[in-house]
């Protein structure tokens, strides 16, 4: 038998993160909308009626074609796509065809094996999305309020050869998104739809064969799954003399399997030509330039950066660089710090990440400034408070917004290191403990993690723990 080889193209449909749609003043996020009530008479299709185009939808589409090291071109048109569909009012969609915003482009995604696959990028593109339909007690219901939502589609080469890889390209895509901030990225919500294009050829062919389209998956893993399921079915139709036919697959997330929806179109279907209700657009030098002044550095650069600059392994500038906030937030604390990059990324990692998911903020929303978690981690380090206090100081001050110093001196909460004090509340714990001190002196000597914890306690967490272990070994023996 011979050997096979996945060839696979993603096509992803981006939604915007503008307030209004991309030709009339909807607003453009309906989730949480009752069908039907955010359209006008220019996204539900009325005759007569002209769109006007969104400027915010072209500069947010220029920010992500130079993040995808796409040539931003300077003159671009909007065309007619035409099928009938029932949640398509108009008859046909509004997009780009021939001469869109943008050409070619790539992205470097990185691998579990650490070798990097160059993602090439064939089509980026403007348009409008359609409505969306759902099948409910027989009937097939239909809700406008998408209709006119901005999109870049974008259409990869058929650069992808496993299911992971695709998977690892759209996770760096939805991350790249979030760090522009041009799309919330959510696809669960629908504002990253991807379509996969999947065909096989023996290794070491280089003719493409015939591919079908996958559509309606709605998470990374189930674009993973679905893929990695039309391999199997595609490999076996091969081992068994069959040909593979250019249907279009519905994904079924429920039963885990894949349905033929309709035999796959072709570009003539759809009868393309110019939108003669949009001027072209110009993309002057001048406006080109404003769009990309404060293009940031993206984060592929920036985890790199953080190893060299900062020492950081790679694990942790991984982490640190998911999303730009944080990014942020590591960099302004490290200045502030002005100590071990190192001890800064432990403490977020460690604490801050876990109150980022407790509390469902970003690094930037947070209470608990990069500065105040610099002047905690330093009233570790000097000893003014033990390890204890500053994690509950986190707390404290995302509860408060104080500042840390003001609530050490406000609740009391500086570390005690008077030995004296320390050696009279252990005298009273192992007073209060005459069993657990008789085991100890048995051999029992993991005990003495008990009697430092009791002696914390009754000191409410501000006893210096390495002393009181002291003096508890002392007294002890």
């Amino acid at each position: 038998m011979p050997e096979y080889e996945a060839i696979i193209g993603l096509e992803t449909h981006i939604q915007l993160n503008t307030q209004t749609k991309i030709f009339c003043s909807c607003k453009a996020d309906s989730w949480y909308d009752e069908p039907n009530t955010n359209i006008c008479p220019v996204c539900s299709g009325m005759p007569g009626v002209l769109p006007v185009l969104n400027k915010r939808v072209v500069e947010k589409g220029v920010l992500l074609a130079a993040a995808m090291n796409s040539e931003i071109q300077p003159i671009s048109f909007f065309d007619r796509k035409n099928y009938f569909y029932p949640d398509l009012p108009k008859g046909y969609q509004v997009t780009q065809y021939d001469k869109s915003l943008a050409k070619g482009g790539y992205m470097d995604v990185p691998q579990a094996d650490g070798s990097i696959r160059r993602v090439t990028i064939w089509k980026l593109h403007l348009e409008e999305d359609a409505g969306k339909t759902r099948n409910e007690l027989g009937r097939r219901l239909i809700d406008f309020n998408r209709c006119g939502v901005p999109l870049v589609e974008m259409v990869t080469g058929p650069d992808l050869r496993s299911a992971d890889e695709a998977a690892n390209y759209l996770t760096r895509l939805r991350q790249l998104l979030r760090w522009l901030g041009v799309s919330e990225a959510d696809m669960e919500k629908g504002h990253l739809r991807c379509d996969a294009n999947v065909s096989l050829r023996v290794k070491g062919e280089i003719l493409l064969n015939t591919k079908t389209e996958i559509k309606n998956v709605n998470s990374i893993e189930a674009v993973r799954t679905a893929i990695e399921t039309e391999i199997i079915r595609q490999t076996r139709e091969y081992e068994s003399g069959n040909k593979i036919q250019a249907w279009t697959l519905e994904w079924d997330e429920d039963t885990q399997s894949l349905k033929k929806m309709r035999s796959k179109e072709t570009e003539a279907d759809y009868r393309y030509f110019r939108e003669p209700d949009l001027l072209p657009v110009y993309m002057d030098i001048t406006w080109k330039e404003a769009i990309l002044a404060g293009f940031p550095e993206l984060p592929l650069k920036c985890r790199a950066r953080f190893v060299s600059e900062y020492s950081l392994p790679e694990y942790d500038a991984e982490i640190l660089t998911s999303e730009r906030s944080l990014a942020e937030y590591f960099e302004s604390a490290v200045k502030a710090y002005q100590g071990d990059a190192k001890r800064v990324s432990n403490w977020l990692m460690n604490d801050v990440l876990r109150l980022l998911k407790e509390t469902g903020k970003t690094a930037g929303e947070l209470s608990l400034t990069p500065a105040y978690l610099a002047e905690i981690i330093k009233l570790v380090d000097t000893n003014t408070v033990n390890t204890n206090t500053g994690k509950s100081l986190l707390e404290k001050v995302i509860a408060t917004g104080r500042a840390p110093s003001d609530l050490v001196q406000a609740e009391g909460l500086a570390k005690v290191s008077d030995d004296s004090a320390i050696r009279t509340v252990v005298e009273q714990v192992l007073a209060e403990s005459p069993a657990e001190v008789a085991a100890f002196k048995n051999g029992k000597i993991g005990l003495i993690g008990f009697f430092v914890g009791q002696v914390m306690k009754k000191m409410q967490g501000k006893a210096d723990a390495p002393k009181a272990r002291t003096l508890l070994e002392q007294l002890l023996k």
